[in-house]
């Protein structure tokens, strides 16, 4: 069953706009960057992202989300605890990131 990983993250006030457009790109760039460790393939099936832009004022300082979508959980259990290229990534963006928030889910699962 796919999983989709939603992440929003809210940065630092101090943190400059060339910054955020490199962690942007940066996480965006994950898609091209994730081996499997069996097949040495990439295998994170999509990931999109952006600025925030809703009108509806319910962001909670969070400005910027990306959405991955993954074939299973086995997938997204090696991208979040063992990849190298997403581990480094994650702890790049200590210095510029006041807080995160992550969903996952299954499409159709309630």
């Amino acid at each position: 069953m796919p999983i989709v990983h939603i992440v929003l993250f809210e940065f630092k006030p101090t943190t400059h706009h060339t910054e955020i457009q490199d962690a942007c790109a940066r996480m965006l760039a994950l898609k091209d960057k994730c081996l499997h460790p069996t097949s040495k393939a990439l295998y994170v099936k999509s990931m999109v992202g952006g600025r925030d832009n809703s009108p509806e004022g319910h962001q909670g300082g969070f400005t910027h989300g990306f959405v991955a979508q993954f074939e299973n959980e086995e997938d997204r259990a090696y991208y979040l605890n063992e990849d190298p290229a997403h581990l480094e990534f994650v702890k790049s963006l200590g210095p510029i990131i006041l807080n995160v928030r992550v969903v996952d889910f299954e499409p159709g699962v309630f």
